[in-house]
């Protein structure tokens, strides 16, 4: 990979922090912390009932602030894409209901291990949500958002139409929003299934993307308008490389719940 500028300017903010410096960074993950009893309690299980082949993993920044976008089909979503990050050397802190947060034991843990609360159907609305994206920001940390809000409702299971949260937080913290795809998340749990197909082992396939450009949009007011075009973008970048990983081509229109009469959240196939 090629190196980046030490200092990128405000309207190209790039992931590589520590590129052209010729210094090796250090892994988040080295460091003792929560993290390390939570890999320790899913990493075995996640590694013998799935392996992970991660292409472009160059394109995922091993230090600095950014938005790690992926595609939103299976409950079990959150540990897969967690596993991958913790795999190249991050920690990740995700947009959590903030229901899970209520549960004991996995609340203490989701708080501790700085998970961040949000109101039901995704929405980073409100003055905690916004802090807390604000102290990952500060501390050169990551932060999962699914566009999305809440599995697809595509029945292909494509990308659907997406939520602004991770391009508000993109723009007004100036950081990079970096998209991915996975597929194979399938096999291991369906779309709303609570049961995890253990045999035979699985092969999860996860396509790294390059930055969203996103420079056209800073510098603008963030009303409505400018916030659903950006995440226009950010969804066709996760569809273009869900296409790859899938061999063959998303639907021209994104799927959009509204006009099929479903419901933002909960099982619309219930």
């Amino acid at each position: 990979m090629n190196p980046t500028p030490a200092n990128p300017t405000p309207s190209n903010p790039t992931p590589a922090s520590t590129a052209g410096s010729g210094k090796r960074v250090r892994s988040e993950k080295s460091r003792p912390s929560i993290f390390w009893l939570l890999a320790a309690i899913a990493l075995p299980f996640m590694n013998l009932v799935a392996k992970y082949e991660i292409s472009d993993r160059e394109k995922f920044p091993r230090s600095t602030a950014f938005v790690f976008a992926p595609n939103h089909y299976s409950e079990i979503d959150p540990v897969v894409m967690g596993v991958v990050a913790w795999k190249l050397g991050r920690l990740p802190r995700f947009m959590a209901k903030g229901s899970l947060f209520k549960i004991p034991v996995i609340g203490y843990l989701l708080t501790k291990s700085g998970q961040i609360p949000v109101q039901r159907g995704g929405s980073v609305r409100g003055s905690e949500p916004v802090k807390a994206a604000e102290r990952l920001v500060d501390k050169g940390q990551m932060v999962v958002v699914y566009p999305e809000g809440s599995l697809t409702r595509d029945p292909d299971l494509w990308p659907m139409r997406g939520k602004t949260g991770a391009v508000r937080i993109a723009l007004e913290h100036n950081i990079p929003i970096i998209p991915a795809a996975h597929w194979g998340t399938q096999a291991l749990m369906p779309r709303y299934s609570k049961k995890i197909s253990v045999f035979p082992r699985k092969t999860i396939t996860v396509k790294i993307g390059d930055p969203v450009d996103l420079s056209r949009f800073r510098g603008r007011s963030l009303d409505v308008a400018t916030l659903n075009e950006a995440t226009a973008v950010v969804m066709d970048a996760i569809t273009v490389l869900l296409e790859d990983l899938r061999g063959e081509k998303a639907p021209t229109k994104r799927w959009n719940p509204a006009e099929h009469d479903q419901k933002e959240t909960g099982r619309f196939e219930a």
